[in-house]
């Protein structure tokens, strides 16, 4: 185990994190890279102790896992449920920690951020967007979509005018007095993915944002991310089970027994 941390360490010094080059374009700077990313999750004793009945043994999602994804990329990540794609995703987001491993976003080393530091990094430089789109129903569209600008202390006159445009861009400029409840599917992940970008975040983080949508609202909505990301300046990184989207992303790789393989490189075949 020392040898192993000791060789992690040694790799880490080797490689100049923010100034690196990436493989999506020779004069692109590297904007998200994790490496050696292991991800454990512990024995959990049944009710007759380790390995009884309701026990669990230990989970190991991956070991040793790298990642690199450059400035402008939109990057896919499809595998089985339960490949670990989403517990990959909240560790990219500093919604948790490795086992061993550490992620960096441009300059910014995750491991070395405590819990306050890391709300405040995801508010200022991640926009993510879930499955379901949790917005608050007691809040209108547009107030849902200025929370996280609230959360960081903006003026609220400021806030809701910038949730205002960016309810414009995603088409709903007409729905923003309406609660969730008012809203269709399609609007409600339309409005979570207005709430993930009005902060203006360097990186878009996407679990599986069209997969409780029917085929065309999915279409409509997977339309809308690409456009975005066209338009703003975005790293983006995805994870979903459609591979017909996926293959609309400019990488796709796949998460398969804590091994993330390249299924797509568009960069590489032009």
């Amino acid at each position: 185990m020392r040898e192993r941390r000791l060789n992690h360490e040694k790799r880490q010094k080797q490689i100049p994190f923010g100034n690196d080059k990436q493989m999506g374009g020779p004069d692109m700077p590297v904007m998200l890279r994790a490496q050696g990313l292991t991800k454990i999750y512990p024995a959990v004793a049944g009710s007759g102790g380790t390995g009884g009945d309701g026990g669990r043994g230990e989970v190991v999602l991956f070991r040793g896992l790298d990642l690199s994804v450059a400035a402008g990329e939109m990057v896919a990540i499809v595998g089985e449920s339960g490949s670990g794609k989403s517990s990959l995703l909240h560790l990219l987001a500093a919604l948790d920690r490795p086992t061993e491993g550490d992620v960096w976003v441009a300059e910014t080393r995750l491991g070395g951020l405590n819990a306050r530091q890391a709300a405040e990094f995801r508010n200022r430089e991640v926009g993510y967007v879930w499955q379901f789109h949790y917005l608050l129903p007691e809040f209108t569209a547009v107030e849902n979509v200025a929370m996280p600008l609230l959360a960081r202390g903006v003026r609220r006159t400021e806030a809701l005018e910038k949730a205002r445009a960016w309810l414009g861009e995603v088409g709903l400029a007409a729905r923003a007095g309406h609660r969730s409840g008012e809203l269709s599917g399609g609007e409600q992940q339309r409005v979570s993915l207005a709430r993930a970008l009005v902060t203006g975040p360097k990186l878009l983080l996407a679990d599986e944002p069209t997969g409780d949508l029917d085929g065309k609202t999915a279409e409509a909505v997977f339309g809308l991310i690409q456009k975005l990301h066209g338009e703003h300046p975005l790293t983006s990184v995805l994870v979903t089970h459609n591979m017909e989207f996926a293959l609309r992303c400019g990488r796709v790789l796949r998460l398969r027994d804590g091994v993330l393989r390249t299924v797509l490189d568009a960069a590489r075949e032009k």
